[in-house]
């Protein structure tokens, strides 16, 4: 249940700084090479090596995770529609991805070549976020359902925060098939959201 309740906290990190800049243009450079970083770990120790080794990394995540499937029975203020939309999103989409083998390999080569990049530019560099975007575009994309990004439309039509948002989502499908391989279930978020729930405070308990 930790490692299910981690995994999924990290898909609700990756959704909330979507929303960050999607509605405001900005990520902080800490947090953004946090997620950016779980995408070259091939090969890690166990799920929290991917975030960096603390779970101080994912305490939004886990923050966030409390709050929109806990029990607000005193207060809806805290759900957001969108927010449950790109955690759904990223979970359908990872389901796809993992029924086409070809397109898992091609993914795998494309994150390898991209982590040799890391010889020559910072991974929050444009460089590496555009190379991360890219694969996004290339082979997350043509499997359908695309997740639809609202935000500020002036903000949007940016380039750059094209890329990060894309790299971003990328991140979100990397959390996503980690939640899966540690047992998550797209049925466990219904029927088991109280223990999932329990479980992130435990874990918030413990930072």
């Amino acid at each position: 249940m930790k490692e299910i309740t981690l995994t999924f906290a990290a898909i609700c990190q990756v959704a909330h700084q979507v929303q960050q800049v999607s509605r405001h243009g900005r990520i902080d450079d800490e947090d953004l090479s946090l997620l950016l970083n779980s995408l070259i770990q091939m090969s890690p120790d166990n799920t929290l090596a991917v975030y960096g080794g603390n779970l101080t990394n994912l305490k939004q995540g886990l923050e966030l995770l409390v709050s929109h499937l806990g029990d607000t029975s005193n207060s809806t203020k805290e759900k957001d529609p969108e927010f449950t939309r790109y955690v759904i999103s990223l979970i359908n989409l990872e389901r796809r991805l993992t029924k086409q083998s070809k397109q898992m390999a091609l993914l795998g080569d494309r994150l390898e070549a991209s982590k040799r990049q890391l010889e020559h530019y910072a991974i929050t560099s444009e460089t590496l976020v555009a190379s991360f975007a890219s694969i996004y575009s290339d082979i997350i994309s043509p499997l359908g359902a695309r997740i639809q990004v609202t935000g500020e439309p002036s903000i949007l039509k940016q380039t750059a925060n094209q890329h990060k948002i894309r790299a971003l989502l990328l991140s979100g499908i990397r959390a996503a098939v980690l939640w899966r391989q540690v047992g998550g279930k797209r049925r466990a978020i219904l029927f088991s959201r109280k223990k999932i729930v329990n479980s992130a405070k435990q874990l918030l308990k413990t930072i």
